[in-house]
Order: structure tokens, then sequence, then C-alpha cells
């Protein structure tokens, strides 16, 4: 798996903005992924040296279009924790 397959996007959200200040950075990752995995695809690719990395599995949650009920998507999010002074740029102000 490629390490730009396992990192799927940055979550963007309040929480995640809050978590920023700890050096806790918030991605959804592909389904297939590990700890180890994403531990290495996020020092490949943002050239930073994660110290800790939790996965936690979304379940989909249940939606109502019109008449019918359908069901969103489960995906996975990694909230990765750096070392102290170390950031990633995607997520400052710009």
């Amino acid at each position: 798996m490629d390490y730009n397959d396992v990192i799927i996007k940055p979550v963007l959200s309040e929480k995640s903005t809050d978590l920023a200040v700890q050096n806790k950075y918030v991605f959804q990752v592909s389904m297939r992924a590990n700890k180890h995995l994403i531990k290495k695809a996020i020092k490949e690719i943002f050239n930073v040296m994660p110290e800790k990395v939790n996965i936690i599995r979304m379940r989909g949650k249940r939606k109502r279009v019109r008449y019918q009920y359908g069901i969103t998507p489960a995906w996975k999010k990694a909230i990765i924790t750096l070392r102290e002074g170390e950031k990633i740029e995607l997520f400052e102000g710009q």
C-alpha cells in the first residue's frame, strides 16, 4: 500500500482544531491501515516524527432521505501526537 493511499484527508472540525494546540492532528485514514503503517506514512509525507498514534473506527450513521433510510459509510480516524516543537503546516492558518 502506498503511503498516499493510507492518509486520505485531514479532518478539519472544531474539535480537531482545538487538538492542534496540543500537537495532536486528526486524519481520515484507510480502513486497512494499522498504527505502524500510519506512523510510517506521516513520517514520509510530512517529514515529522509521530510520538503516538491512536485509531478510532467511526461507525456509519443512519440517515433519512425522503421516505427511505440509508447508512453513511464507516471510516477510520487517526489522531497523531507529534513531538514537542514539531508541527504540520497543513493545519496552520494560511
